[in-house]
């Protein structure tokens, strides 16, 4: 498989200072340089589902896998609310328009199973679309891993106090006041009938070519190390060399150089 090995982390008790955390995370995010690499390299498509309750770290993973990678080959897909248009057409079609061409790694901040989680216990999707949903899950995923595409599930769960604890934290904080909706107080309301749906979710769709992965995501520096380390073993890709271009020397100014770029309008040094 890929190189996880070379970079795990022993898991050790307590905490994770930020100092280890930054360590650890460093080795990861170079494999996953390599990894980008390869997948340019061999034309690799690769599809990672990013599931889980909320305030689990969907968002937090994902954007440690792509602070140090390019966007055009780690592709971070987080689709609103369906529209009046897509609502009218096949339940899977909107997903399916974002995923990989060769040399791409979608990553999807939910997915298409919204219909087993949130629809479920919501009621946005009638009873015989969700029972058709978790029959045709499974044979959707063997369509998609026979045409060649890695397919990865995670689902990241914390627990009730961890949940509601973060919840608070995005009260008194004005940068997270965006991530509250009335779907978290939904959550929260109905933890257990979420928990029921997940369950039935995992007991359909967990299968040999496309099973679910759980990661326990209450120590939040943890799990998205965990996570990033198993995404790299499941996938077998090797360290490609690049041909890295050499700098040129400084060519000499002539004797009419102009050797400060002037403007009439400057932004104020204010820090």
């Amino acid at each position: 498989m890929g190189k996880s090995s070379e970079v795990a982390e022993p898991t050790a008790p307590g905490k994770m200072s930020r100092a280890d955390f930054e360590k650890a995370l460093r080795k990861l995010q170079v494999e996953l340089v390599r990894l980008q690499t390869w997948a340019v390299a061999e034309g690799a498509r690769i599809v990672v589902v990013f599931e889980g309750r909320d305030t689990a770290g969907k968002g937090g993973v994902i954007s440690r896998i792509t602070q140090r990678t390019s966007p055009r080959v780690y592709k971070h897909v987080a689709l609103p609310k369906p529209s009046d248009r897509e609502r009218s057409q096949l339940y899977l079609q909107r997903y399916l328009e974002h995923f990989p061409a060769a040399g791409e790694i979608v990553l999807f901040d939910r997915s298409w199973y919204n219909r087993a989680g949130v629809e479920r216990v919501m009621g946005f999707c009638s009873e015989a679309e969700y029972e058709r949903f978790l029959r045709l899950a499974p044979s959707f995923e063997r369509y998609i891993v026979d045409e060649g595409i890695i397919l990865l599930k995670y689902f990241l769960d914390v627990s009730q106090e961890e949940q509601r604890r973060r919840f608070e934290a995005r009260l008194t904080d004005p940068v997270k006041h965006w991530k509250l909706s009335p779907m978290d107080v939904e959550s929260v309301r109905r933890w257990w009938e979420y928990s029921a749906a997940y369950q039935a979710m995992f007991e359909a769709t967990d299968t040999a070519h496309a099973p679910w992965y759980m990661v326990p995501a209450d120590d939040k520096r943890r799990a998205r190390l965990n996570l990033i380390d198993h995404l790299l073993g499941r996938i077998p890709y090797r360290n490609v060399k690049i041909e890295l271009p050499r700098m040129p020397k400084p060519p000499a100014p002539p004797k009419d150089a102009i050797r400060e770029l002037r403007s009439m309008h400057a932004v104020p040094a204010v820090y």
